[in-house]
Formats: C-alpha cells, structure tokens, sequence
C-alpha cells in the first residue's frame, strides 16, 4: 500500500492538481493581504482588536466554502482520478503486482492528503494577512492569541462537508472515461445546491454541507433529528463504495 501510495503521489508531480491545491489555498488570501497592504495607514489600528484572527478567518472562509473550494474539488478529484483515462495506461497499472483494492485506496488515500495540504496552505495564508504586516516596524503583531479551537471545530466542519463532494466525483470520475462527464455532472449538482440552500430539503443534496457548516444554520434540522454530520459522512460511504463496485465489476478500464 506504502509503494502505490507513493507511485500515485508522483503522478500527479505531472498534473494541474498540485497547482490548483497551492494556488487555489493562496488565492484569496492573497487577495485579503493585497487589500490589507493597500490600506496601510489602518493596519496598526486593526491589528491591535480583539478578533482580527476571527474577522479574515471567516471573511476567507465566506468565499472559499460556498464557492472556489466544491468547485475546486470538482476539477481536482477529476483530474487525478483520470490520469490513467488521459495517458491510456489502466492496462499498464493493472499488470502490476497490486490488487485492486490497493489501486483504488492508493488513489483515494492520494487525493484526501491533497485535501489536506490544502486545508494546510489555506490556513497559513489566513494568518499571512493577519502576520505578514507586522514585519513593517509601524505595525505590531497582533496581541490577541489565535482562536485555536475555533479555527479548528470551523476546519473540521468543512473538512467533513467537503467528503461528499470527493466521494461522488471519485465515482463518477472511475467510471466515466470523458474527462467532462464528471465535471459537467459535478457543476450541475454544484449549481443545483446553490439554488437549493433555501429549499425545505436541502440537506439532501450531496454538496451543500460546506454552505450550511459555513452559515451554521442546521439548528432547525437538529431539532428535526436531522445531524448533516451524519448525513456528509453517509453520502460519502455510500459514494465510495458504489465507486468501488464501479471499479471492481467495470468490464473495460483501458
């Protein structure tokens, strides 16, 4: 398993995945820190509040949850998934010394650690725009400490939202061999969760955990018994076992 891993991890050196995971983690804090520097004259004044960590953590997270990261995921779970589909090579991989459950996990196992490294990249950039100010002698680090533990329940949030999102695309991305199908499939439940976030029934559609972790309004369907936690974490066992059987009973996989 250690070798496949390893053997997945270099495939995607020659894939947009590893782009998108760095630029996409940087995009929008760069983009809060450029806003920053343009109004230098305030930062002394805002660095200096009590929850200056909290403000920009949540102002990125605005962005990134409900828009650029489903839709980040979509594009990279597709495109290293289909490396094999693109290159022609499934009956070179498939004459080597490894089971299929190895294969399949491997590549799983590969694209949950770049969700990872994107949580990573993502959280330093939010403390980039708070930090990176301070190396200015006329601004001070911030003196109020760093909410661990919120940052960390809020992490976890949309780290569980975004398992649904992966498990699905995984699917769809084994078993089809055009590299839009998944894709195309991927935006239009991507469109339809924007459009269904107000709808009665909402929670039912697979991508839109990480809009309701993001507004924390799920009080109404707890006190229905309805635990979304659940219900993402669900979504994604389901997923990732139809996407095995896909795999495992998939006739033609070159």
């Amino acid at each position: 398993m250690i070798h496949s891993i390893q053997s997945e991890w270099l495939k995607t050196r020659r894939s947009l995945a590893s782009w998108l995971v760095v630029i996409g983690g940087l995009f929008i804090p760069l983009i809060f820190l450029y806003d920053r520097l343009r109004h230098f004259s305030t930062m002394a004044e805002n660095n200096a509040k009590p929850g200056i960590w909290t403000y920009y953590f949540k102002q990125c997270w605005q962005y990134m949850s409900i828009l650029l990261l489903p839709l980040g995921i979509i594009l990279t779970v597709s495109l290293i998934t289909q490396i094999e589909y693109r290159n022609n090579t499934w009956k070179q991989v498939h004459t080597t010394p490894q089971r299929l459950s190895t294969i399949f996990l491997a590549k799983l196992v590969v694209i949950l650690t770049m969700l990872l490294q994107f949580f990573l990249i993502f959280n330093g950039g939010i403390w980039l725009i708070v930090a990176l100010p301070s190396v200015f002698g006329t601004v001070d680090y911030p003196s109020a400490p760093i909410p661990l533990d919120t940052f960390g329940e809020f992490n976890h949030r949309f780290l569980v939202g975004s398992l649904p999102i992966v498990g699905l695309q995984y699917l769809l991305s084994l078993h089809f061999r055009n590299f839009m199908v998944p894709l195309g499939v991927g935006l239009a439940i991507f469109v339809a969760t924007i459009i269904g976030l107000n709808w009665e029934y909402g929670y039912l559609i697979p991508y839109s955990y990480l809009s309701y972790f993001f507004m924390n309004n799920t009080q109404h369907l707890l006190d229905q018994g309805i635990n979304i936690y659940y219900c993402a974490l669900g979504y994604f066992a389901v997923f990732t076992g139809l996407a095995w059987l896909s795999y495992r009973y998939q006739r033609s996989k070159n």
